[in-house]
């Protein structure tokens, strides 16, 4: 049993256009290795007799009633079996063009993968879209099954014909097939043996092949890589702790050592680790290891979120972006155009973000590629530059293929459905590039004090938070301040209102005469910086601003934790592009509108009780 359980494990994944056979593929070697579950062949053979249905090996893995009937997978499949030398996980990807999705989500799991083309029917398009798209998802160990090969009496010249066009394609898009296996799965030739009906064949069998790809090694040469899956406290249970969860993409790092936290370049040192997913042998109990589901709490406590990615300073950092050049794979029916918002998935990480442009248009089965269209179709491939609304960190897909292949693969949803995915090539500037990262080296020199925001937040019964009041000019912005101020200090909370005035003429006395275009990012930064540290002192705090911008507001989550921001926009019309948590109209008389406003604090839990 130990034997098995410490056994290398190696996911692969099975690709190919409908009815070339990677499920009979899959069902056979399964069934030749005696890999199946005792009586699984005999049962599935009782079905076909029942159903009046031919005996497929396809069916061994097709296990849905409807995949039976049509005789084509519609899902990906996960099956195991273990082969001399490692343990693997088989991805049974679908090959329908319907179907393409389930087989990116497939093929994103996978280390190495096996093309299968039908020797009578030969390469179709959809064998070349799925080339292109385990090039896209960075799937750099493959072989070539040339299945059915009984169906063209295992002709040898079928067999190199086939093999040199898939061969150019695949060098095409920048892979190299490592084998072109030619295969019968009916008769089980050269699947887990030789055969006997194609001696001219002296290569590798599909087993020895599998046995033959080598497992990417993320440990210890790799930097380590943990995306924060969540934050978890059982106060309720008189457990303070904040245990940080996720699974380690690469590397690792053991209990003292220091980590950042990206983007927002928070900083400290694990204190304990926590293993959730299995008992750690006592030597590795400290560890955080390669492909561990764990969490961890924090010596110094700093508060991140969901999406931020772990590493260690000592090893390469990843990239932190707002702007992305990505190459991405097209599957929604609409076409994906410009400035259309999609959210955008990175592991953990979700954000909005909008197709800023357009780069050039590739069809995925002949590559042909157009650089004046300015949309993407369904089923094709192009290069876009993507604007988030939040930074993301990131390995391009260009780094070591460790943390690429967990923090550069992304998804794009429509609504609830995934509609494309692909990599991210390169991070690029944007307007709030360079105050990232003068908050990132503020976070990585802050000095902590020894009283934690939940203790500030339990003695001040109260959850920092930055309220900023913002509305066309007359609007009332600074009554409705004042009186806010007012009523919560009535209420016994910490509050102060700091109007932009008290700034402009104090600390930014230095830039006070410059231009407005030019002084007005600074002055936001400015306010910003100053507002993050009342927020640390656990105050909830007030500003005014007339008609803050969308570009405005990202400033400020660059530098402050949005979940702590509230927007109120005063007036009958809202004239700005920002998202408002609260829209109020201007009157002579706001007491019912501190009402409202106090109400939002209590519902977003920065009130506790009055």
């Amino acid at each position: 049993m130990d034997s098995l359980l410490d056994a290398e494990k190696m996911s692969i994944v099975f690709v190919g256009h409908v009815d070339h056979g990677k499920s009979s593929v899959v069902g056979r070697l399964l069934a030749d290795t005696g890999s199946l579950p005792t009586g699984k062949l005999e049962q599935i053979q009782a079905y076909c007799a029942q159903h009046n249905l031919p005996f497929e090996y396809a069916f061994l893995i097709d296990a849905l009633k409807d995949e039976r009937r049509q005789n084509i997978t519609i899902d990906s499949a996960r099956v195991f079996f273990q082969s001399p030398r490692r343990r693997y996980i088989i991805i049974d990807a679908p090959g329908h063009i319907e179907f393409v999705k389930n087989m990116v989500t497939g093929a994103a799991r996978a280390e190495a993968a096996l093309l299968v083309v039908d020797a009578q029917e030969g390469i179709q398009e959809n064998s070349r879209r799925h080339g292109n798209l385990l090039a896209i998802l960075g799937v750099r160990q493959l072989v070539v099954l040339i299945n059915k090969m009984d169906l063209v009496g295992y002709d040898p010249g079928r067999c190199a014909e086939i093999e040199a066009g898939m061969r150019s394609f695949l060098l095409s898009v920048g892979l190299q097939a490592a084998h072109f296996i030619p295969v019968s799965a009916r008769e089980g030739d050269n699947i887990a043996a030789p055969g006997t009906h194609m001696p001219w064949y002296t290569g590798p069998t599909v087993l020895q092949a599998l046995d033959g790809f080598e497992k990417d090694q993320p440990l210890p040469n790799q930097p380590f890589r943990l995306p924060v899956q969540d934050i978890y406290r059982f106060s309720a249970l008189g457990d303070e702790r904040r245990i940080i969860a996720g699974t380690v993409a690469s590397g690792s790092a053991s209990e003292g050592d220091e980590l950042v936290f990206y983007p927002s370049g928070k900083r400290s040192r694990i204190h304990k680790v926590e293993s959730f997913s299995s008992l750690p042998r006592p030597d590795e109990a400290n560890i955080l290891a390669c492909g561990q589901a764990a969490g961890f709490t924090l010596s110094t406590q700093v508060y991140i979120k969901r999406g931020e990615v772990a590493a260690r300073p000592s090893e390469p950092p990843p990239q932190t972006a707002r702007r992305l050049r990505v190459s991405l794979f097209w599957l929604g029916t609409e076409p994906l155009t410009v400035k259309k918002t999609y959210t955008l998935k990175l592991g953990t990480a979700r954000t909005r973000c909008h197709v800023e442009q357009v780069l050039q248009v590739l069809d995925a089965a002949s590559l042909a590629a157009d650089p004046a269209k300015g949309h993407v179709d369904r089923h094709e491939m192009a290069e876009c530059i993507l604007s988030l609304d939040h930074p993301l960190a990131f390995d391009p897909a260009s780094a070591a293929p460790a943390p690429a292949a967990a923090t550069s693969r992304f998804a794009l949803v429509d609504g609830y459905e995934i509609r494309g995915g692909g990599v991210i090539r390169e991070g690029l500037p944007d307007p709030e590039a360079q105050v990232r990262a003068q908050v990132q080296r503020r976070n990585e020199r802050w000095i902590a004090g020894g009283v934690t925001p939940e203790q500030r937040a339990e003695r001040l019964n109260q959850r920092a938070c930055l309220v900023i009041i913002t509305g066309k000019q007359g609007s009332g912005r600074k009554r409705l301040a004042r009186l806010l101020e007012e009523r919560l200090f009535q209420d016994g909370k910490l509050v102060y209102y700091l109007g932009m005035g008290s700034v402009v003429y104090g600390v930014d006395a230095d830039i006070a005469a410059q231009p407005d275009g030019k002084a007005r990012g600074e002055h936001a930064r400015r306010m910003a910086e100053i507002a993050h540290l009342f927020l640390d002192a656990g105050l909830i705090l007030i500003i005014t601003a007339v008609e803050l911008s969308q570009n405005d507001l990202k400033l400020f989550h660059a530098i402050i934790d949005e979940r702590l921001v509230e927007v109120v926009w005063v007036g009958d019309e809202v004239s700005t592009d920002i998202a408002i948590d609260l829209p109020v109209p201007s009157q002579e008389d706001f007491s019912l509108t501190v009402g409202a406003i106090k109400q939002l604090l209590r519902d977003h839990g920065s009130i506790f009780r009055v």
